[in-house]
């Protein structure tokens, strides 16, 4: 009995197509594929920089509404000092085509333009803490993921699959449970009669955040990490200064000064600092889509924080919209993107006296890199060409 019964498992497993024997081992590869470090690693870092966003979002409610202090150019005029102190003298001692002068020499005016644009959209959605709820501004800059990824798709030539804005959409659902939990612990109610100046303010916020992000990615893939944030520290500490002398010494002149204001202050200025730093770190290793994507949970530490700071009431939809979002961030990493790369593309922000690696003068129109969601991939693609 037993010496048919094994010829019988022989014949059965001859019978199995080979398709079927080895399709395990590819379903197994796939997951290892998807679940790497490398993905690991950047998922840690996007958190890292949501925690450092929540810790700049609870900041800035202490000193409007317990504070009374309304100073959203001070405050980034700090941040903008401290970005000069440590960047922009790295640029001053350097030597050759990285030094200050010769940056500025050959594009001094866009990243002029460039700083005008974070000046604004810090401003437009710190001053928004006073008039609109945490709650509302964390969830309006969610606008800020349609500007880059059509920002990504028209200037950086980024394509993307169906799976991409699948995943974009199950971290928006995960945005949507966090909003239930909030009507449902009645957190929307007293909101104030300015709530729709406030959410005007976060949405044109959350635009030139997007353009700001994008400009970032690019910099920091093709230029360099501390150019950008020197450069931005220079024009930035210049035009906020301005403007807070303009808009805000009257303001500041009334803020009733002690040691818990100065360490509100001290920790928000450590807060966007790290940000700040830390940011095109992240977008270099993955886009600036990804990075916003990941910083929507930002909004989940701020009501987790909320728990036992203002008593906020607990619901477990917020340990859904936790899970739903990882989840969509692991779906929109689970395939690559197209970036398609168009030397002209790099003549529009480089001089023609750059390095001449990165700037292609002569050769067909082909893309040469292909990044995936969450890191570099090596798998093969379809080349698009650029006309």
């Amino acid at each position: 009995m037993i010496p048919q019964q094994q010829n019988h498992v022989v014949a059965t497993i001859e019978n199995i197509p080979a398709e079927s024997i080895t399709a395990s081992p590819t379903v197994l590869q796939r997951i290892r594929n998807v679940f790497n470090r490398e993905l690991l690693l950047s998922l840690a870092l996007g958190q890292v920089l949501s925690l450092l966003i929540c810790g700049i979002s609870l900041t800035s409610k202490y000193l409007a509404d317990d504070f009374q202090a309304n100073t959203p150019v001070f405050q980034s005029f700090l941040n903008y000092i401290l970005l000069f102190l440590v960047y922009t003298t790295t640029l001053a001692v350097r030597q050759g085509e990285e030094n200050l002068l010769a940056i500025l020499k050959r594009r001094w005016w866009k990243y002029m333009i460039l700083s005008l644009i974070d000046i604004e959209a810090n401003y437009l959605v710190i001053k928004a803490y006073q008039y609109t709820t945490l709650t509302s501004v964390q969830l309006l800059d969610c606008f800020v993921i349609p500007v880059v990824l059509l920002l990504s798709w028209f200037f950086l030539l980024v394509r993307y699959k169906a799976v991409h804005f699948v995943g974009i959409g199950v971290c928006l659902l995960g945005i949507g449970c966090m909003v239930g939990a909030d009507v449902l612990a009645g957190r929307q109610q007293g909101l104030g009669e300015h709530k729709l100046l406030g959410d005007l303010l976060v949405l044109g916020g959350a635009t030139l955040y997007g353009i700001s992000n994008v400009c970032e990615e690019f910099i920091v893939k093709n230029l360099s990490r501390v150019e950008f944030l020197g450069m931005i520290g220079l024009f930035g500490s210049f035009f906020s200064g301005i403007q807070l002398a303009i808009m805000e010494h009257k303001e500041l002149l009334r803020v009733p000064w002690d040691w818990q204001i100065g360490l509100l202050y001290i920790g928000f200025s450590a807060c966007m600092f790290g940000l700040y730093s830390f940011m095109p770190v992240v977008i270099k290793r993955t886009s600036a889509t990804a990075v916003n994507l990941s910083l929507l949970t930002a909004d989940l530490y701020s009501l987790f924080c909320g728990l036992f700071l203002f008593h906020f009431k607990f619901s477990g939809l917020y340990l859904l919209s936790l899970f739903t979002i990882i989840m969509g961030l692991i779906l929109y990493a689970s395939s690559s993107t197209y970036v398609a790369q168009d030397p002209r593309v790099y003549k529009q922000f480089r001089n023609s006296s750059g390095p001449a690696t990165d700037t292609p003068a002569t050769g067909p129109l082909e893309p040469s890199v292909t990044y995936t969601s969450l890191g570099q991939g090596t798998e093969e693609e379809p080349r698009v060409r650029v006309a």
